[in-house]
């Protein structure tokens, strides 16, 4: 459970947004008055759909530092006032971001779970967080978690986060034109009535539907770039920590899938590693990044 919430919490959260606006500009008559705007035709529906389209992607980015601590508990670290634990954790934190040229600090915090996890979020270099499950800290070396924490400080410097949410809303914009060109056809089919004028509530319902459906397909996309950026945040992290460092990483968590099953404990989506696998998977099989990381792929 905590896998799959892990893969398609943010993917919910943007199409939430995405439903949430068609509600209000159909409510308020926002659509009907932007479109006479844009134009009534395919273009003027098309740029409509990419103005909310990356509206509603960057409104996800915005809440994505917030949403990551209210899902997973995160306790952020002050560095004043902390652990001999904690405090390492943010000095190796900051060391590996300066070491990246960060001018300002990532937030470091940890959330209590037994899966060997740690993720980067935040909707700018400057307003990025870098969390960490305790379970990593207890079960990986020290060597391990520094090519832990130096790939998702690569993910940050590599500015993965504002890359992905162009990309989603771009998709985002294709999924509510899609929707809404679809929606039109079966309506008027549906209707038959050639005296009606101006889309019913049938459209209506059947684009928040089309909607739904066109945006799980729509992460196959997104998902084939988040595994593309996880490749340049292995090699990111090598650069930081060290190559072997990177690579024993990896290792750790190859040999703990090989010897247990990950459908049944959640510790094995390491790294927000997806228990699915193919065009639905975030990121690539384990023994492909470590293959590129040695270049032998």
């Amino acid at each position: 459970m905590i896998a799959m919430k892990r893969l398609f919490l943010f993917a919910l959260v943007n199409m939430a947004i995405l439903l949430t606006i068609t509600v209000f500009l159909k409510l308020t008559g926002l659509d009907q008055m932007i479109m006479a705007k844009t134009g009534s035709g395919q273009v003027g529906m098309l740029i409509f759909c990419l103005i909310w389209g990356m509206g509603g992607s960057f409104i996800s980015l915005l809440m994505s530092r917030w949403m990551a601590k209210r899902a997973y508990g995160i306790e952020p670290i002050d560095p004043q006032n902390c652990s001999t634990m904690e405090k390492r954790l943010v000095d190796r934190v900051y060391a590996l971001a300066r070491k990246g040229g960060m001018s300002t600090m990532p937030e470091v915090g940890i959330y209590h779970s037994p899966e060997l996890n740690a993720f980067a979020t935040g909707a700018s270099k400057d307003s990025s967080l870098v969390a960490v499950s305790t379970g990593l800290l207890e079960q990986m070396t020290d060597e391990e978690v520094e090519g832990v924490l130096a790939h998702e400080i690569s993910h940050i410097t590599n500015g993965d986060m504002v890359t992905l949410a162009l990309i989603q809303g771009v998709v985002n914009a294709f999924v509510m034109f899609f929707a809404r060109i679809v929606a039109g056809a079966i309506d008027a089919a549906m209707r038959k009535d050639e005296e009606s004028s101006g889309p019913g509530m049938m459209h209506f319902v059947l684009v928040m539907v089309l909607q739904i459906a066109f945006g799980f397909l729509g992460m196959i996309v997104v998902n084939f770039f988040s595994r593309w950026r996880e490749f340049r945040a292995d090699a990111g992290g090598a650069d930081l920590a060290g190559r072997r460092a990177m690579a024993n990483a990896l290792r750790r968590l190859q040999s703990m899938k090989e010897v247990r099953d990950p459908d049944e404990n959640p510790s094995f989506a390491t790294m927000k590693i997806s228990n699915f696998s193919g065009i639905f998977s975030t990121h690539p099989p384990l023994e492909e990044r470590i293959a590129r990381l040695e270049g032998r792929a």
